[in-house]
């Protein structure tokens, strides 16, 4: 490693709250700029009220970060991790000024999207350069690539959609209909990057490790206004059509565009998504997301080593690896329209 032109990995994630005093100030950064009515804002932070306040994103990171810190101990890589986030503490511009206090030159960038798309990608490196501006002589920071077709992901994610299906009885597992969620985005947005694409070949990679079933891609925490195409179906919508045109009894539902347990996935799926499911008499199983999977923390390393000794980049099914180095037009926002109303987190978790 001693010849690597890097020095540092950042970890780069959306943040959140971690107790009531919290959830405004943390809203306030997340809309700051946004035309959005006071009472939209007290909506999304009454999810947050439902868990104490308190969004399990900041700890996932953590227990990520110490994860990746042994993982890179073990085989000997030397590379300290540091961590920033859009909206809340420990921001980017905290991570980029503890790491120029450090004296790191050149840091690889590790966003927690496995996914191509504005809120995703983009905006991060948005975020990351106007830190930078702020700072004299700051860091260089290089993202590593987006992982979706990562053998050592899809690894992860069948392994988790694997541990859901053994909770449904046994002579019901091959009736099991399997729902795939992901955030979904303005059209406008989804039209200007591989979002959907990606997510698709995702899924499917992920269904060829678990057998020939029904699976579903469908979407979630929709938070623009009714006048503004977002992707569809929503996850609630589609359970109440798949209980009216066929009698389902059992569904597992993979989270597949999220990367840790945070409070979207459990407020529109354990909360939301479950109650529909309850009301139409379907068992739902919700799989984890990869959050430490081993597997998942494999394959930051090796993301890594593409980089900093130009390891084999790895990729599995129809679409090559990921770009390291974006386009200038890639995972442009697309026009977003005034009074929009904000999500309580992104596609970049």
């Amino acid at each position: 490693m001693s010849d690597s032109p890097f020095d540092a990995i950042m970890v780069v994630s959306f943040g959140g709250p971690e107790g009531p005093d919290d959830v405004m100030p943390f809203l306030e950064n997340v809309l700051r700029g946004k035309n959005v009515p006071q009472s939209r804002m007290l909506e999304v932070a009454e999810h947050y009220n439902h868990f104490g306040g308190v969004s399990p994103i900041n700890q996932q990171n953590r227990d990520l970060i110490a994860a990746l810190e042994q993982e890179l101990a073990d085989h000997q890589i030397e590379l300290p991790v540091y961590w920033g986030n859009r909206n809340w503490h420990p921001s980017i511009p905290d991570a980029l000024q503890q790491m120029q206090r450090d004296g790191i030159g050149n840091a690889l960038a590790f966003f927690t999207s496995a996914y191509s798309c504005y809120s995703g990608c983009r905006q991060y490196r948005e975020n990351i350069m106007a830190a930078q501006a702020s700072l004299e002589d700051a860091p260089q920071v290089h993202k590593l690539r987006m992982f979706f077709n990562h053998p050592s992901y899809i690894a992860a994610s069948a392994d988790r959609v694997g541990e859901a299906l053994l909770q449904i009885p046994e002579q019901r597992r091959s009736a099991t209909r399997f729902v795939f969620t992901a955030h979904s985005i303005p059209m406008t947005m989804a039209e200007g990057c591989s979002y959907t694409t990606q997510l698709e070949e995702a899924s499917r990679l992920v269904m060829e490790q678990i057998g020939d079933q029904s699976w579903q891609l469908v979407y979630q925490s929709r938070s623009g206004p009714a006048s503004q195409p977002w992707l569809e179906p929503d996850v609630c919508d589609y359970l109440e059509t798949i209980q009216q045109e066929q009698e389902i009894e059992d569904v597992v539902i993979m989270p597949i565009g999220f990367v840790s347990d945070h409070m979207e996935v459990l407020f529109d799926l354990d909360t939301e998504a479950k109650e529909v499911c309850d009301r139409n008499g379907i068992n739902m199983v919700r799989a984890k997301t990869v959050g430490i999977h081993p597997e998942f923390i494999r394959m930051i390393r090796q993301l890594i080593l593409e980089r900093t000794e130009g390891k084999l980049r790895e990729a599995i099914g129809a679409m090559p690896p990921n770009h390291d180095v974006c386009p200038v037009d890639c995972c442009l926002p697309g026009k977003r329209p005034s009074g929009s109303r904000p999500s309580a987190a992104s596609p970049a978790n």
